[in-house]
């Protein structure tokens, strides 16, 4: 007897920017999941964007998208400002949402999106890529079985340099532009997802003209003397590596850590590199993930949790009330 075929998830992209090409990439990959629909403002951007991915259809609103009957689940990929706005919409309609990170712009504004999502009981989930790429698992199972006994200390960082430029999102304070939530949430991650929540905070940060912020430094501060080091900037090129230093090792995630990357295991002054294979963007682990949560009836992520998504944000928010960042 031969295995019925999985029902094939009919995909919606809302905002079409360069993420949005990366997840419609590895979309195309994945069997028993197709592009059907895409959303931009401008028509002429859904035209082109629809026929790059092979999409169905093309959208020149947000809400024409919403109401297509046929959409099993929705990438949000609009700006930061716009992701509360654009996933309660969708689940107003019983659409499955996988919103970009940022989840949303505050604390509030993601308790909102979780409390849409039980009230109509539809699946809701942040995509934070790097939870479901391979090497992370493999660091987060090597963490959690102390092969190297507890960490001691972590350095994460995200930088690379743009030139200042008000008119594009990266840089736009009212869209959520700056380093801290387009690229410090990634340092942050590696820790809350290693060490939990910290016991205290520092944090220091500059500023562009316009507000928002070039460069954050962090420092989290764990119970026995654990410490965490962290840095985003948008106008200094940094090594991008997530470093665990363990009582017996040290694991270090190489360049491009949230990304599909190596790691690298440090001990008794050996030095092995782990290849994971990577023949693809990185995206398609996320969303096979989701589709299974679809398949399943799911309404939460046991992997990206709500809990997990609400304690990102607030620390996102403390970090924010300690630089003075006000959006």
């Amino acid at each position: 007897m031969t295995e019925s075929p999985l029902k094939t998830i009919k995909w919606g992209i809302i905002g079409l920017g360069s993420i949005a090409n990366k997840f419609a990439t590895d979309l195309a990959t994945i069997q028993d999941a197709e592009l059907h629909a895409v959303a931009s403002r401008d028509q002429e951007k859904a035209d082109y964007f629809a026929d790059k991915h092979n999409a169905r259809k093309a959208y020149n609103s947000y809400e024409a998208l919403a109401n297509d009957p046929e959409i099993d689940a929705v990438y949000i990929a609009t700006p930061h400002a716009l992701h509360k706005d654009n996933a309660i919409m969708c689940l107003e309609k019983g659409i499955a949402v996988l919103g970009e990170k940022p989840f949303a712009m505050n604390a509030q504004e993601v308790e909102e999106m979780i409390a849409k999502a039980k009230e109509k009981n539809v699946l809701l989930m942040e995509a934070l890529w790097t939870y479901f790429l391979p090497h992370y698992q493999y660091v987060l199972e090597i963490l959690n079985k102390k092969t190297y006994g507890s960490i001691l200390k972590i350095e994460s960082d995200f930088g690379f340099e743009r030139l200042y430029n008000t008119k594009a999102r990266l840089f736009n304070k009212a869209l959520g532009g700056g380093s801290l939530l387009d690229i410090g949430i990634y340092p942050i991650f590696t820790t809350l997802s290693t060490l939990g929540l910290p016991n205290k905070m520092d944090a220091s940060a500059t500023f562009f003209e316009n507000g928002a912020d070039s460069t954050c430094n962090m420092v989290f501060n764990y119970e026995g003397g654990v410490t965490a080091h962290l840095k985003s900037s948008l106008v200094e090129v940094l090594p991008t590596e997530a470093i665990f230093y363990c009582e017996k090792g040290t694991v270090k995630i190489n360049t491009q850590f949230h990304c599909p990357s190596t790691v690298t295991l440090i001990s008794d002054g050996k030095e092995e590199v782990k290849d994971f294979g990577y023949n693809t963007i990185g995206y398609n682990y996320e969303t096979i993930h989701f589709n299974q949560l679809i398949r399943e009836g799911k309404t939460e992520s046991d992997v990206m949790t709500f809990e997990f998504s609400k304690n990102l944000i607030k620390t996102l928010d403390n970090v924010r009330d300690i630089i003075g960042l006000e959006y």
